[in-house]
């Protein structure tokens, strides 16, 4: 008999607003958005929650939709963390495993993964939110992925985590739950982005993923198949909007207009842009506009080629680099972001979907979507009885299947 088609839910709260992913999944076949929904967000700072009842609302609001459109009853869901407390540490660990003929099985891998987030590089006011293993070590042998069925004494890992701060964290899950939703797991947001929009050949040459979001610009860096670096600019594409307002002495709404109507490359000209009719006409020069527009983005993208320097990547990623977020729909900004940081740039949208609805064909619902292919995989984790704990490998052999079919 056919395997009862299951659903995977993701949550994406963002600082403007809560975008909600509902996937039905069905035995081997590709995943199938069957409800999603986007509102209005309240109560967030810079991605990070500055009063539980806004986004509780927004949450309530947007799964009630997705909920009607589905025909699922949504009680649980993987959920985002953003914000510049989001940072990926490098860490070790070792333990010893028993005599010269002990194998190595999951329960020793489990104990080492333990260790590397439980040492003092990891601050006790930290919450996990992944542990990607680099490499294992086995009685000083080096260079190992996977050391089940190996035989040793001494078992070491060289590791990546992803950790919030755990406040922060909590508080994501307490507005979750005032909107009936129990969370089962968090993820920074541009991992789950990276997760909706990333091949795996894309992984593995070495890419980068990038959020441009309203009030925040996240950054995934991947090489070898595997997270090497997170981390979150506290400025996003409404700063230039508001920059727009400002020095253009205009509206946030006429300002959000002009910031989508003109390139953001260029050397502008005198040209005018009109906004609105006969008597509430509003004028300006393209020269003006992308004067301000170019200066923001400037500010932005150096703290981004900066945060590449650190991690030590710049201008050292074959594929480049992949927009998502809001700010991706800027005209022109793969041109711009392509000269910033010297790197090939394209504008992602979600892969491995089968039937996917049109509103979610877009870079801003990368996230959402990838949170409901980290769900998917998280139920699929727990059915892994001898299986390691470890996100990275068995996202990339899941994954893999998925984007075959």
């Amino acid at each position: 008999m056919e395997e009862a088609p299951k659903h995977a839910v993701g949550i994406d709260v963002g600082t403007n607003s809560v975008r909600v992913v509902v996937m039905s999944v069905s035995g081997h076949k590709k995943p199938v958005i069957v409800g999603h929904k986007e509102t209005e967000n309240s109560g967030m700072r810079k991605g990070m929650v500055a009063n539980l009842e806004g986004p509780a609302k927004a949450i309530d609001v947007a799964l009630l939709d997705a909920e009607k459109m589905s025909g699922y009853r949504v009680d649980s869901a993987t959920v985002n963390v953003n914000g510049a407390h989001v940072l990926c540490t490098r860490t070790n660990g070792m333990i010893a495993v028993g005599a010269v003929d002990h194998e190595i099985t999951v329960e020793d891998v489990r104990r080492i993964e333990d260790m590397a987030t439980t040492t003092g590089e990891i601050p006790a006011n930290r919450e996990v939110l992944a542990l990607i293993p680099y490499g294992y070590r086995l009685d000083g042998q080096g260079g190992i992925k996977n050391p089940i069925g190996m035989n040793g004494t001494r078992l070491e890992i060289n590791a990546g985590v992803v950790s919030g701060l755990s406040p922060i964290c909590q508080n994501v899950r307490k507005t979750a739950e005032l909107s009936g939703v129990l969370v089962k797991k968090l993820v920074a947001s541009p991992v789950a982005a990276a997760n909706a929009v990333l091949t795996e050949k894309q992984m593995e040459n070495g890419v980068a993923v990038i959020d441009f979001g309203f009030a925040t610009t996240s950054i995934a860096i991947f090489e070898e198949g595997d997270l090497q670096w997170v981390s979150v600019v506290p400025l996003g594409s409404n700063n230039v909007t508001n920059d727009l307002a400002i020095c253009l002495q205009t509206s946030p709404e006429i300002a959000e207009e002009l910031k989508r109507r003109v390139s953001a490359t260029g050397d502008g000209d005198s040209e005018e842009v009109v906004i609105g009719k006969s008597k509430t006409e509003n004028r300006f020069t393209k020269n003006d506009i992308q004067d301000v527009i170019g200066a923001r983005l400037d500010e932005i993208f150096d703290l981004v080629r900066k945060e590449f320097k650190k991690a030590g990547y710049d201008r050292r990623l074959p594929e480049g680099v992949v927009l998502v977020g809001g700010g991706a729909k800027l005209r022109d900004i793969d041109v711009y972001v392509k000269k910033k940081l010297e790197l090939a740039v394209k504008v992602g949208m979600p892969v491995g979907l089968s039937g996917t609805l049109g509103t979610t064909a877009k870079s801003e619902f990368a996230t959402a979507i990838g949170l409901a292919f980290e769900d998917m995989l998280t139920d699929n984790v727990a059915e892994q009885k001898n299986g390691a704990k470890s996100d990275g490998g068995l996202f990339k052999k899941i994954w893999a299947k998925i984007t075959k079919i």
